[in-house]
């Protein structure tokens, strides 16, 4: 029996970290040929992540382009998923989340008539607008796929009040998968500033803030707040990898450029995210992503959005929505820097997105869907 050929489809940092293992896990399978196809929709940060989990592509269409809109990223992802799908004949095609190039590749495997398979499927805000244009995008896919590997049960209850019945597995996040293989006690940081930060004595804060929801105002507040909690908070170290979008950048300079405990850095590869979350104190981000890290470490986060499509960390308490305004981000900050018994709260909650297992139970259901294997159990948080 020939064995099937799955593709898996990405092309951002995000999407990388959480579909790497997944690859690999395919590819240790012997009746699966695991198939890599980059778009490089984010050039730099996307090899980061190749480098780190030592992933060569089977196809990189290197689509990046200065100032790309949403329109050119897509169209171009089109195009190159045309010649793609045509020399590889994939079985199915795997795509991850809700970027642009989520949508381009589940639209083009539909033109070609491929199955596809959703990881991360079932995530909703029900606003069309936040986050922009992830909320459509995860939509879109949804009237395409034909398996979707919900993280939790929340998001497969989102699919199935839509009308998705069939093709569901709840299997945890496959980013639970990767930390497993990127935190280590003894990692040392290529980012020199990284090794010197005094952990131990100092309560060191790891801020992320790139969403496009979030530029113009909303983002001026964001940044405002993290220099005031720099200011007002002496036993604070606050490192932020600048994403290299240049709203943000300008907008981060203008903030907090000067500031002796605020450590504006360049963008980390994916072990040095996970290991400087592993060490940090607290976390403040718009990334969806860390909202599912942070908590598998113990590390409480506060939410720079108005609203969140994993509330399940709410739920369980080791996540809270600070929002976009300033005065409510200083004090639920300045909460969790002072009040001990608040932080303990949310750092001992449980983290509800997986259990290292998501890869497995994703091989699985693929196997089991062209007969090839048994239904996998789902995960239960």
């Amino acid at each position: 029996m020939e064995k099937l050929r799955i593709m898996s489809v990405f092309g951002t940092r995000p999407e990388a970290i959480k579909m790497a293992p997944l690859v690999k896990e395919l590819a240790a399978r012997r009746d699966i040929e695991s198939i890599c196809c980059v778009t490089a929709q984010h050039r730099q940060m996307l090899d980061s992540v190749l480098e780190v989990f030592r992933l060569t592509p089977d196809r990189d269409l290197d689509i990046m382009t200065p100032s790309q809109t949403l329109s050119t990223i897509t169209a171009k992802c089109l195009t190159g998923m045309d010649g793609a799908i045509d020399e590889m004949k994939p079985d199915m095609i795997l795509v991850h989340g809700d970027t642009s190039t989520t949508f381009a590749g589940a639209l083009s495997a539909f033109y070609h008539k491929v199955p596809v398979g959703h990881v991360e499927a079932g995530l909703r805000t029900y606003d069309k607008y936040s986050p922009y244009p992830e909320e459509m995008n995860r939509k879109l896919v949804t009237a395409i796929a034909d398996l979707y590997f919900c993280p939790t049960e929340n998001n497969r209850q989102n699919l199935l009040r839509e009308g998705v019945t069939e093709g569901l597995f709840v299997t945890g996040n496959t980013v639970i998968d990767a930390l497993q293989t990127t935190v280590r006690p003894d990692f040392v940081f290529t980012t020199d500033i990284l090794n010197r930060l005094p952990y131990g004595s100092k309560k060191v804060l790891l801020v992320t803030c790139h969403r496009r929801e979030n530029y113009g105002q909303p983002m001026e507040n964001i940044m405002s707040a993290l220099a005031e909690i720099a200011r007002t908070h002496g036993d604070v170290e606050l490192v932020y990898p600048v994403h290299l979008s240049p709203v943000v950048q300008a907008c981060a300079r203008r903030n907090l450029d000067g500031m002796d405990n605020v450590h504006l850095i360049d963008p980390l590869g994916a072990d040095e995210m996970h290991n400087l979350m592993a060490r940090c104190h607290l976390v403040l981000t718009d990334s969806g992503g860390l909202q599912e890290e942070a908590p598998a470490l113990g590390k409480p986060v506060l939410v720079l959005r108005r609203e969140t499509e994993r509330p399940e960390a709410v739920e369980a308490g080791t996540v809270k929505l600070a929002g976009v305004e300033r005065g409510d981000i200083v004090d639920m900050a300045h909460t969790l820097l002072t009040d001990p018994a608040a932080y303990q709260a949310m750092a001992h909650a449980v983290n509800p997105y997986g259990d290292g297992q998501a890869c497995r139970r994703i091989a699985d259901a693929i196997l089991w869907h062209f007969g090839r294997g048994e239904k996998p159990e789902d995960f239960r948080a």
